[in-house]
């Protein structure tokens, strides 16, 4: 296997070969408390963070990876990239060999326990559990979130390369990947490798649960593991775990082809159990072995790590703002994001007060009338075609006049306008009133404003009989208006609307009382005769009859259109006169 920087496994091995082991144990741990300690202090250097690599790796050796093939300037030293500013993990990182993840984290021995069974990349797998065949290896698998099963050429495989990258980062794995280790730093380095390879770091096993087995429950979840089920065995804890808790405390992520650490019981993935033990520098992401390094935005940072995010220039001691939780120096920042003067044309640094109206900027200094240059700062100011006036400019030149009062609108006074015409808000008031209108609805009539209240009492429509005004169903009679309620029979006081009605001297009558009072009445029924509706009658001498009651007292037909003849108060047709003479 090749790592993306240019050394191989054999060359790394050789290279730890001479590299002094540490004698004992209790020696590791002594350095580690050590380191602890000394980790507590902080200052700000001045040390150049990308400075070039370290002088055990040759210049020609050092390769870039691109970001989609189309980014080419994530420098491998640097945690994020130059132009997309993603993380080292979102870029490919391309492998032109494949070994064991135990290959990976230099760990010796123990290969032989768990025998290939067959060639993960055969059966389209990038990775696969040593020692399982291949009708066990998808039972494993379908224990699993399909993101995370490392098939050939899909999204799992992919997400196996960035764990691999973001778990097990190689600068933790051996002294030869930290760019930026100094050379006295390196035994503390290698102690800190050697106790941790020997103590806390390991790879898990996938067996099946026996029945010989004591106390089969999950070391996560705690619950029980049925006997003949798959799970998998840490062995530094002598526990066993469902494959799909088998994770890193810190990170909740699967723990990458089974590779784990152990601090304080618990479960970690290399890079988060390094972590709590020794602080990791924010910028290059490499463990930090001095005692002297940078904390800012609650991180830690090598000294002189600690840099722009737009020119990498080094902040350490540096006056920063933090913009979009990134970190810029004054002039990149001035020169990213600062507004420019609207007066004067230049930048409005972070030191000066920046002043702005309708998305334009002005220095506080700059901040001034158009015409007099008096400064308008916490002052009144008009603004007309992009430029800005104090009040008296403003108005001697723009303003407008009240089509109340006359006077003009200063600048920042309040303005009511209707249609074309514009009012202070005093004098936006009723012409019978003068109360102010403000916001209360109106009624305009010819060029006069007026409140609903004296509108009504001057222009609205009042009944002849009650003199109030009608706001509704009202009922017009003679051209003259009425309530519905107050147009009423002159007699009996009924409701004359949608009813039969008549009138007599102008006044309204229903039809019964008109009837009665003034109609004439028919000599057969003695009923009164109205004429309403077209009502047709006949009158003779002083006599009046309904056309229907006109019928010949002897035989009782019709004499309408007919001769008749009378006969004392009757009148009979001229067949019942013959007979009455015979």
């Amino acid at each position: 296997m090749v790592w993306d920087d240019g050394l191989s496994v054999k060359e790394l091995t050789e290279m730890r070969k001479k590299t002094p082991r540490f004698p004992s144990r209790e020696r590791n741990f002594a350095m580690r408390r050590r380191g602890s300690r000394i980790n507590a202090s902080l200052s700000l250097g001045s040390a150049s963070p990308f400075s070039g690599p370290p002088p055990d790796i040759r210049e020609e050796e050092r390769t870039d990876f691109n970001h989609d093939r189309s980014c080419n300037s994530h420098v491998s030293t640097l945690k994020n990239c130059t132009s997309c500013k993603c993380p080292r993990e979102a870029h490919d990182v391309c492998h032109e060999e494949w070994a064991s993840v135990r290959s990976r984290l230099g760990l010796k021995g123990e290969e032989s326990s768990h025998p290939i069974v067959f060639d993960p990349r055969a059966k389209g797998l990038a990775w696969a559990p040593p020692g399982l065949p291949a009708h066990k290896v998808e039972e494993y698998f379908s224990m699993l979130p399909e993101i995370s099963v490392p098939r050939l050429g899909t999204p799992g495989e992919r997400y196996r390369d960035r764990q691999l990258a973001i778990q097990l980062p190689k600068q933790d794995l051996a002294t030869a990947y930290c760019r930026h280790l100094n050379p006295k730093h390196v035994n503390s380095a290698d102690d800190f490798m050697t106790a941790r390879n020997e103590i806390a770091l390991d790879i898990g096993s996938v067996q099946e649960i026996l029945e010989t087995d004591i106390k089969p429950f999950c070391g996560a979840c705690d619950s029980l593991l049925p006997y003949g089920s798959l799970v998998v065995s840490a062995r530094k804890l002598e526990l066993f775990y469902h494959p799909s808790c088998f994770r890193c405390t810190e990170c909740k992520e699967l723990l990458v082809d089974l590779a784990y650490c152990v601090h304080d019981n618990t479960l970690f993935c290399e890079r988060h159990y390094a972590e709590q033990l020794k602080p990791r520098c924010a910028a290059c992401d490499e463990l930090i072995f001095s005692g002297e390094y940078t904390k800012a935005m609650n991180k830690d940072w090598h000294s002189g790590h600690f840099c722009c995010w737009q020119c990498d220039e080094s902040l350490t001691g540096q006056r920063y703002v933090l913009r979009d939780e990134h970190p810029y120096c004054i002039k990149c920042y001035e020169s990213v994001f600062a507004n420019g003067c609207e007066e004067c044309n230049k930048i409005i640094g972070i030191d000066s007060k920046d002043l702005s109206y309708k998305d334009k900027h002005w220095h506080e200094a700059c901040f001034l009338c158009n015409r007099c240059r008096v400064s308008l700062v916490d002052k009144q100011f008009g603004s007309k075609v992009d430029k800005i006036y104090c009040g008296n400019c403003y108005d001697a030149q723009f303003a407008s006049r009240c089509d109340g009062c006359g006077e003009i609108f200063r600048a920042g006074t309040k303005k009511m306008e209707y249609k074309t015409r514009q009012w202070h808000e005093k004098c936006f008031c009723c012409v019978v009133c003068k109360n102010p209108i403000g916001t209360k609805s109106f009624i305009p009539r010819e060029q006069e404003i007026y409140c609903a209240a004296c509108y009504e009492d001057k222009f609205a429509t009042r009944c002849v009989k009650c003199n109030k005004i009608i706001t509704s169903g009202g009922v017009t009679y003679k051209n003259e208006p009425w309530h519905r309620d107050c147009f009423t029979c002159s007699n009996c006081n009924n409701s004359l609307a949608g009813q039969r009605f008549t009138s007599r001297n102008d006044k309204p009558y229903c039809a019964e009382c008109f009837g009665e009072l003034f109609a004439k009445r028919c000599t057969a029924c003695s009923k009164p005769i109205t004429g309403i509706g077209g009502t047709r009658f006949i009158s003779f001498e002083d006599r009046h009859w309904h056309n229907d009651c006109f019928i010949c007292a002897g035989c009782k037909t019709s004499l309408v259109g007919r001769g008749f003849i009378t006969d004392g108060e009757d009148i009979i047709c001229p067949d019942c006169a013959k007979m009455k003479v015979m």
